[in-house]
């Protein structure tokens, strides 16, 4: 073991022996021993077993970094079998991964458990880790009582019609394109993320979604302001907005979340943080529900099954009567216009048509 070591005097005069492992690069130092060149006096075999035992914890650290994602793999193949949403698979590996790097043991419910209870929070994530892990021990074959966190239910915002066009406006076009097909459709962020250019008939200005979390399959007309976003985009490729089967939304989201941050710093409105994709399905649906009265329109248009999930993105929702903008138009190009700004005709006086739209 003393052959192992390399002593190393870095000042002649120096009070410090200074030493380093030929096996491991480990360098330490002691006090200089007296004489000087007695080395049986320096403690070897105490300082190696420190070597040993921190070579050690890293080994066992690293064995439980590789046991933690095979687990985490085994189980996003287990829920990929199973028939769950992409989008689902991924959120839940993801709480998954934060909860063990934060120290919890996953075969360990109270472990787990208890991660989730010092986890700075809201109820509704906590909630969601929750469902995270029982599905888990689902595939686990184990069981557990689950922590009571439950979500607080909030009014959904809804941001200004004109927020939303700064910021489509601000935005690169593949992401601009992306933000505008959400705010005409109120399809969900994936749905718009899996569409493919055999789904777009630019003939009859259609797109055709292919429905996820099991709702229904549904095709809007689109305006010729998307239409000609669309064309824009390159179409040498099978998808509109993803290069491949395996890029990832949330790469996607990432760079539109840093394009946000730019526009709503030079604008100075901090409101257009707050947009989300998902902030333009409720837009669709209070304008829809607010424009129709119709809650069997808007849960047709969302795709859901089931009228409580509808219910959610409209009840809260209370405008006031009489905010209107109104517009007149005399032409057939300037009705033309109007209408595919989504106003709506009101009257007609001394051969002039008038439109309004809620603000």
């Amino acid at each position: 073991m003393e052959n192992s070591l390399v002593f190393y005097q870095k000042w002649r005069d120096s009070e410090l022996q200074r030493w380093l492992c030929r096996d491991c690069g480990y360098r330490f130092t002691f006090p200089r021993q007296k004489p000087l060149r007695n080395r049986a006096a320096i403690p070897y075999i105490t300082v190696m077993k420190e070597v040993e035992e921190r070579k050690a914890e890293a080994g066992l650290r690293e064995a439980a970094k590789a046991n933690v994602k095979s687990l985490l793999f085994n189980f996003a193949w287990w829920m990929k079998k199973q028939g769950y949403a992409e989008s689902t698979i991924e959120s839940r590996v993801k709480l998954l991964r934060v909860l063990a790097k934060r120290g919890a043991d996953l075969y360990d419910p109270e472990s787990v458990k208890a991660v989730i209870a010092k986890q700075n929070w809201s109820l509704g994530r906590k909630e969601n880790a929750v469902i995270a892990y029982s599905t888990f021990l689902k595939m686990m074959g184990g069981s557990w009582v689950p922590p009571r966190y439950k979500r607080v239910e909030k009014l959904p915002w809804v941001p200004l019609e004109t927020e939303i066009d700064q910021l489509i406006a601000g935005c690169s076009r593949r992401i601009a394109t992306f933000l505008q097909l959400l705010k005409e459709t109120g399809m969900r962020p994936g749905e718009a993320w899996s569409l493919k250019w055999v789904d777009v008939d630019f003939e009859k200005k259609t797109v055709t979604v292919t429905p996820e979390k099991r709702s229904k399959p549904r095709i809007f007309k689109i305006s010729s302001k998307l239409e000609a976003m669309l064309k824009a985009l390159p179409q040498n490729r099978a998808y509109i907005f993803k290069a491949d089967s395996t890029c990832q939304l949330e790469h996607f989201a990432n760079n539109f979340r840093k394009q946000r941050r730019r526009v709503a710093a030079k604008l100075k409105n901090p409101r257009i943080n707050r947009i989300t994709f998902k902030t333009l399905r409720h837009f669709k649906a209070t304008m829809e529900y607010h424009k129709t009265r119709d809650i069997l329109h808007v849960m047709e248009l969302l795709g859901h099954k089931r009228i409580q999930n509808t219910l959610k993105y409209t009840h809260l929702i209370n405008f006031k009567d009489d905010e209107y903008v109104c517009r007149v138009a005399k032409s057939e190009k300037e009705i033309a216009k109007l209408i595919q700004a989504g106003f709506e005709y009101v009257c007609e006086h001394e051969g002039v048509k008038f439109f309004r739209k809620r603000k």
